[in-house]
């Protein structure tokens, strides 16, 4: 199996910056992308930003842009979202999220973190 855990999350007033982490762990073969997605009370799971894992190619959802930063550690096999300008409406759990293949299978699959609170208070 593919383990995610995220971590950095928490309380900051509108304008601030936080800065999430996220490690995978576990039987990986190799990673082909990692994501962030975020789901705030009663709304559906949204797409924020991605990052291949080989070229470091990345994309970002508009409402993020030129606010959200996407990096990763191929070494540590941790992905990282740089927050600054938050806003109230960036409210929401971050769900870390990679395509990978395990160890000794074909094809890559998907699999998601537990998840990180982030509060932005106005």
């Amino acid at each position: 199996q593919v383990q995610l855990v995220e971590s950095g999350g928490g309380l900051v007033q509108a304008g601030g910056s936080l800065r999430l982490s996220c490690a995978a762990s576990g039987s990986i073969g190799s990673i082909n992308a990692m994501h962030w997605f975020r789901q705030a009370p009663e709304k559906e799971r949204e797409f924020v930003t991605t990052i291949t894992w080989s070229g470091g190619t990345t994309n970002y959802a508009d409402s993020v842009k030129g606010r959200f930063t996407i990096s990763r550690d191929n070494a540590k096999n941790t992905v990282y979202l740089q927050m600054n300008g938050l806003k109230a409406e960036d409210t929401s759990d971050y769900y870390c999220a990679t395509d990978a293949r395990q160890i000794g299978r074909f094809g890559n699959s998907r699999y998601w973190g537990q998840g990180t609170q982030v509060t932005v208070s106005s």
